[in-house]
């Protein structure tokens, strides 16, 4: 007879096999596509760099919560939990100052790939894979509110060659690890008031990255992405990298977008700007995120903005050009415990776009039959879809429910508690 649950899922197969659904196929497919999970969750973006550390660059982490990752170590036994309890093929994105071997006079300009060597070797040990971000956020050199499109020709140097390293880097983590790389450039530069010159620290930082992308780059294991701002703390009036700025800039130069959920207005739909975008662009990188106010970082939510985001995605069969991976850092409750509740979130709606019967509703579409459209796309959300997901926790040897918090707060209790 099987489990309760999977009699639940075997009841809930047959309903989606008469809407044209093959449960089986979204399973295997849920399984196999990665889906990234952020590093700065876990050591609050404060990376392990002996380095003074200094305020802006648009980066706030909110909470004091006890037991954060203090170094490279914690940080990838942190990751390895939150992996351990979600389904599915997991990549670890870090940041360049989360670095991994401590030694004294390193600094971003001077970083180099043995430095990130024990990521490598954990990713390979647990078959996950990695992504990159050069870090700009919290450091001296950007205490200005500018780093690429500083007019200080020092300033601007430093992150040049910061830029390039990573880039590099990120290439030998791909081909390390056996899975391509994504990094994400983000860079915080910007006025708190309104400037009398916009089109200068525009011109800077496109001079600047002309610099960094002039060299052979090796895209079969490492894609470099731009990331846009709306603005960012105590830059709230001017943001250089704006949307406009990267999306023309990208498309000149062939490098693609990464779009934050969290980015744009409130009011904007990102899931509606996938299908323009890649009419121009190869390939995206997504940041899901949950903006409850503005660029606010919340942990992922099983929730309508982030469900069209996986819709948009699946009904277009584009998962081999957009990139997943999420964005958010909440140091108010267990950081553990928010990353598993963002990913298995993210995989929720993930697996629901995997089950919606598209081409019964596309059809109805090409017909002009908008009404019967309507009706099927608010009939398939209250379809059995929870069966399946509980399926594919007991399938993995996973916790089915919220049983998974059992674990988390053990964890709490066992290991991060002692961090002092």
């Amino acid at each position: 007879m099987g489990t309760k649950i999977e009699q639940a899922y075997r009841l809930a197969q047959e309903r989606y096999a008469a809407l044209g659904v093959d449960t089986e196929s979204a399973i295997r497919t849920l399984l196999k596509t990665p889906v990234t999970f952020n590093a700065w969750q876990l050591d609050d973006d404060a990376g392990f760099l002996k380095v003074e550390r200094s305020g802006g660059g648009g980066v706030m982490a909110t909470g004091n919560y006890p037991g954060r990752a203090r170094n490279a170590a914690e940080l990838m036994q942190d990751a390895k939990k939150v992996f351990s309890l979600v389904p599915g093929t997991h990549k670890l994105s870090v940041q360049s100052k989360q670095i991994a071997t401590e030694k004294p006079g390193v600094d971003l300009d001077n970083i180099e790939k043995e430095y990130y060597q024990p990521y490598v070797d954990w990713a390979k040990e647990n078959g996950y894979g990695l992504d990159f971000n050069p870090s700009c956020s919290g450091h001296p050199m950007s205490a200005s509110g500018f780093t690429l499109a500083s007019a200080d020709e020092g300033v601007r140097r430093f992150w040049i060659t910061h830029f390039k390293k990573a880039s590099e880097i990120a290439e030998y983590l791909g081909e390390s690890v056996g899975m391509r790389c994504i990094t994400n450039y983000w860079i915080p530069d910007g006025y708190k008031d309104y400037p009398a010159d916009m089109y200068a620290p525009r011109e800077r930082l496109e001079q600047s990255l002309d610099e960094i992308f002039d060299r052979p780059r090796r895209l079969e294991y490492n894609i470099d992405t731009l990331e846009a701002k709306l603005f960012g703390i105590g830059v709230e009036a001017y943001t250089v990298g704006s949307h406009e700025f990267y999306m023309g800039y990208g498309a000149r130069n062939h490098i693609p977008l990464c779009l934050d959920a969290g980015h744009f207005h409130l009011s904007e739909d990102i899931s509606n700007k996938i299908s323009a975008l890649l009419l121009t662009f190869d390939e995206l990188l997504l940041h899901v995120t949950r903006p409850m106010r503005w660029d606010s970082d919340h942990v992922v939510s099983f929730d309508d903005p982030t469900q069209a985001i996986f819709n948009e995605i699946v009904r277009n069969h584009w998962l081999d050009r957009v990139n997943i991976g999420t964005d958010y850092f909440d140091a108010s409750i267990n950081r553990v415990a928010a990353g598993v509740l963002g990913l298995r979130n993210a995989d929720k709606c993930f697996l629901r776009a995997l089950l919606e019967p598209t081409e019964a509703i596309r059809q109805a579409e090409q017909e002009g039959n908008y009404t019967r459209r309507l009706a099927m796309m608010e009939e398939s959300k209250t379809l059995p879809f929870n069966a399946v997901w509980d399926y594919v926790c007991e399938q993995s040897d996973l916790p089915v429910g919220m049983q998974w918090i059992d674990e988390v707060e053990q964890y709490e209790r066992q290991v991060q508690s002692k961090r002092q």
